[in-house]
C-alpha cells in the first residue's frame, strides 16, 4: 500500500561553483526572485528547508549548512544537508530551477510510495538527480561508504520511480547553468 504524502524536510543544494554561469547562481533574479527563493518557494511544505551552500540572508527560518570543503560538489552537499534532515522522507533540490512547484513535489512524493524515491525526468526520459523526493534512511544508508563523486551513482542503483510532467512552456525541470538560459527563464516568466 502506498503511504500517502506526509511530513518531509527539503535540502536544497546552493554551494556549486557555476563555472557556466560566473557568478553566485542561487543569487540570480528571475521574475523579481533570486533562483535560491523559488526553490524555497517549491518547498513550502517542507517541516524544515536546508540549505547547502554560502550563507545568504533571504530565507529566513533556512538551516544553512556547508559542505567539507566548500564547493565540493553534490554529494558532500548531500551529506552535509542530509545530516539536518529530521522528516522521514525528504525533497533534494537545485537552487536554479524557477518552475518547479509545490505540486510537483507533492506528485513525487506521492509517487514513491513506500520506495526509495521518484525523480522528475526531463522531455527525453533524463532523470533529473536534484528534482526528486527521497527516504531519508534510504539516502543515509546508500551513502554510508559511498565513496563516488556522482549523485547518478549514488541514485541511480536505488531504483526511484521516475515522474514526467507535462512540459508546456515552463517545464518544472529546467535548470539555469548558464545566463542565456537564465534570461530564457525570464522571458518564460
Amino acid at each position: 500500500m502506498a503511504r500517502a504524502a506526509g511530513p518531509f524536510d527539503a535540502v536544497v543544494l546552493a554551494g556549486g561553483r557555476a563555472r557556466r554561469f560566473g557568478a553566485d547562481k542561487p543569487a540570480a533574479p528571475v521574475g523579481g526572485r533570486a533562483l535560491i527563493e523559488w526553490a524555497a518557494a517549491a518547498a513550502s511544505g517542507a517541516s524544515r528547508l536546508i540549505v547547502v551552500g554560502p550563507p545568504r540572508d533571504v530565507l529566513a527560518g533556512a538551516v544553512l549548512v556547508r559542505e567539507d570543503p566548500p564547493g565540493a560538489g553534490p554529494v558532500p552537499a548531500l551529506r552535509a544537508g542530509l545530516a539536518e534532515v529530521r522528516a522521514p522522507r525528504l525533497a533534494l533540490l537545485a537552487a536554479d530551477m524557477p518552475f518547479l512547484r509545490p505540486a510537483h513535489l507533492t506528485r513525487l512524493l506521492d509517487a514513491m510510495g513506500d520506495g526509495a524515491g521518484a525523480v522528475l525526468v526531463d522531455e527525453d526520459g533524463r532523470e533529473q538527480w536534484l528534482a526528486g523526493c527521497w527516504d531519508a534512511g534510504t539516502l543515509r544508508a546508500a551513502l554510508n561508504g559511498f565513496t563516488g563523486a556522482s549523485l547518478r551513482g549514488l541514485l541511480g542503483p536505488l531504483a526511484p520511480v521516475t515522474v514526467a510532467v507535462p512540459a508546456g512552456t515552463r517545464p518544472a525541470w529546467y535548470d539555469c547553468d548558464t545566463p542565456e538560459e537564465l534570461a530564457a527563464a525570464e522571458r518564460l516568466l
